[in-house]
């Protein structure tokens, strides 16, 4: 056949076959799972296909380019898991450096944000009227919110994906602070604080599982340089915050922050998911036309045991999948982890909230007191990075060594309080912001790496929701308590000394119990190899050698025999 006649022969189908090939971008769908190799077929003609052969070359066109749609990141792999099950591979770079610098702008606009509430503690105290127990509530809310939402985050999560949430959570935020500055009674503040953390939640935890999931062999690294982004807010939101509350007052500086925290949806955006998203599922039609599914016929009445059942059923099987709490009971180093860091969490944060006041309230001006909150971040951006770059090491990966160091920056953090609460001169909180900026950096770098290393990261989601959770009851009672303290004694230190208890005590807990269940773990594995080599034939039934010898050499034998004896040597036999 010519090649005018194959021109003549083209179907309608290959026709839209070469427009979508021509209209789908490079790398959807097109890379191989095992090199760069490509295999050319020639493609079979009209008169071979025959009019059931293109209606199912049509078939075949729509479900691939459903399948080049919701294909994965171009930077994906996949490699022959078990079974002969693909599975996919982390990038380790490429868009991953850009969900990296996505997630660094995430928690700077989430994590610490309430922080520089702080500045605002004053303003809003004397605008309501309220005692510190009162206006306490507002930055605890707000912060005890954005943990407690972890399950219900995971259950966004699962169900439409991080990049989503993400941006839900960024129009949550924003849409709660801007309807602060509307609020007329301190009770409305309570309110809107919890639209604000629960559109942080959305935000934040999100963020941090895709990085999760876009670094493996790099995730410290990943994690350590991702906790920069709450050193770039703690450094830019307090002078942002003063700046603001000098030009428009409190609640023209919670307009403008409730409209820059719509920056999370734009970060949200960014974050490309690493696997393939649910295809929509289609309609199936009736195998029975004689039996339609018709919703108006009545279905048999279930029971009210069979419908209580069922509803256990599933409320268990939502609390495994998004609150983890199967992990508390079976994985011992994932409750240590959780009951440790949730005490911490007492009174990790109070110090962020009340420094502001402390230096205010021993005649420091109020911006050297921004200034303060200020070189804390800054201290956070240079020691983040290098936090990173040490954890980086190969000497590190898989070694252990990663609780101990965040246990023991936990109990250094919780003894720098102790400086603040001695003087309340600039020199001295000076050197308390910059060892507690230190220990804080170390904290927050591996707080995440600790927690992959204690969960699978199939089960990293509903840990972290979890653990968010738990958290979020000693975040909201921390700063009140703090506040009641205040209002009984009239002196701030005595927060600072309570924060030292609190946190220094949970540092110790931690590196006490993961040292006694390393401990454990290494004399369970010793008993097993134990039982093993006791269970091969070659060391219960060892023959020994025998040596047959004249009877010249007896008396070198004989004199030999004991050291023989001791070193394990062959029998030597002089006669027979």
């Amino acid at each position: 056949m010519t090649d005018g006649a194959d021109g003549q022969s083209q179907t309608a189908a290959q026709r839209k076959r070469r427009s979508r090939d021509d209209s789908v971008p490079l790398g959807w769908g097109h890379k191989e799972s095992s090199g760069d190799s490509r295999r050319v077929e020639r493609c079979p003609t009209s008169e071979e296909r025959g009019p059931a052969g293109e209606k199912k070359e049509e078939d075949e066109e729509e479900e691939e380019e459903e399948a080049a749609f919701h294909s994965p990141s171009p930077e994906v792999g996949r490699v022959r898991g078990p079974a002969g099950h693909s599975q996919l591979v982390a990038p380790e770079g490429g868009w991953g450096w850009m969900v990296l610098v996505a997630t660094v702008l995430v928690l700077a606009l989430t994590l610490a944000f309430p922080s520089c509430i702080g500045i605002f503690y004053t303003e809003l105290q004397t605008e309501f009227q309220a005692s510190n127990t009162e206006t306490s509530w507002v930055p605890a809310v707000m912060t005890a919110v954005l943990h407690a939402g972890g399950p219900l985050c995971s259950a966004l999560v699962e169900r439409f994906g991080c990049r989503a949430t993400v941006m839900v959570g960024g129009v949550l935020s924003g849409l709660g602070m801007s309807v602060s500055a509307l609020a007329r009674t301190i009770d409305d503040l309570y309110l809107t604080s919890i639209i604000t953390g629960l559109g942080f939640c959305f935000s934040f935890q999100p963020a941090v599982t895709m990085m999760g999931h876009y670094f493996v062999r790099r995730r410290a690294f990943a994690n350590a340089l991702s906790s920069t982004g709450t050193a770039l807010g703690l450094s830019t939101l307090p002078l942002l915050a003063n700046f603001l509350l000098s030009l428009f007052g409190w609640r023209g500086s919670f307009l403008v922050l409730g409209g820059m925290l719509l920056n999370c949806c734009v970060c949200g955006a960014v974050m490309r998911p690493v696997g393939p998203a649910p295809a929509p599922s289609r309609p199936k039609l009736p195998q029975n036309p004689q039996k339609p599914n018709n919703p108006l016929v009545p279905q048999e009445r279930e029971g009210f045991k069979e419908r209580l059942r069922k509803g256990l059923s599933a409320s268990l099987a939502f609390l495994r999948r998004h609150m983890a709490f199967d992990l508390l009971v079976s994985n011992t180093r994932y409750r240590a982890f959780a009951m440790g860091v949730s005490w911490m969490m007492l009174g990790f944060v109070v110090p962020l909230i009340y420094l502001v006041p402390y230096a205010t309230d021993n005649n420091m001006t109020q911006d050297s007191a921004a200034m303060l909150m200020s070189i804390l971040g800054l201290v956070s951006i240079a020691v983040r990075p290098l936090a990173a770059l040490l954890f980086a090491l190969p000497r590190f990966r898989g070694s252990g060594c990663f609780i101990y160091m965040f246990g023991a920056a936990v109990l250094v953090n919780g003894l720098s309080n102790a400086i603040c609460g001695a003087s309340a001169s600039f020199e001295v909180l000076l050197l308390y912001v910059v060892t507690f900026g230190v220990s804080m950096s170390v904290v927050g770098s591996l707080l995440f790496t600790v927690l992959m290393e204690t969960v699978e990261m199939s089960r990293f989601p509903s840990a972290l929701g979890l653990l968010s959770m738990l958290e979020s009851g000693t975040l909201l009672i921390g700063p009140p308590l703090a506040g009641w303290l205040v209002d009984r004694t009239g002196q701030y230190s005595y927060v600072f000394y309570a924060c030292t208890v609190s946190v220094s005590s949970s540092g110790l807990f931690l590196m006490g119990s993961f040292y006694y269940l390393d401990g454990k773990r290494e004399r369970e594995k010793k008993q097993r190899t134990m039982k093993t080599e006791l269970k091969k034939p070659s060391v219960l039934y060892q023959k020994p050698v025998i040596t047959l010898l004249p009877d010249a050499d007896a008396s070198q034998a004989s004199s030999s025999s004991s050291e023989a004896r001791k070193a394990k040597d062959p029998v030597h036999v002089t006669s027979v």
